[in-house]
Formats: structure tokens, C-alpha cells, sequence
């Protein structure tokens, strides 16, 4: 998963404090290195934030 799919995940989120985007995970000091290192990182984390796919749960 590229940098670019953050914006796809259910952790990020904005911050109205910050007035910016944040990821929800506090990332560990090697996993932060791997992240910011690398451009294919796979973040283990990463939820694909499908709101459709909540909604066809609930019904």
C-alpha cells in the first residue's frame, strides 16, 4: 500500500485542533522509520474505510 491510500483508511481522520489529517494508530519508533523510509510500505494496520459496506451490514 502506497503513502497515497492513507486517505482510504478508517484510522485517518481530521483533526479540527490541528487543522489537518492524522492517523489514529500511534506508530512505534521502527514502524514510523519503515513508513517514512519506504514507498511501498504495507501498513499493518491499514482498514479500508468502506461506509457502504457498513451501511449493507446494518440492513
Amino acid at each position: 500500500m502506497a503513502k497515497s491510500m492513507c486517505s482510504m483508511c478508517s484510522n485517518y481522520f481530521y483533526d479540527e485542533d490541528l487543522c489537518e489529517y492524522c492517523c489514529d494508530i500511534n506508530l512505534d519508533e521502527d514502524e514510523l522509520f519503515r513508513f517514512f523510509s519506504s514507498s511501498n510500505y504495507n501498513c499493518p494496520y491499514f482498514r479500508l474505510d468502506d461506509e457502504y459496506g457498513i451501511v449493507k451490514k446494518q440492513n
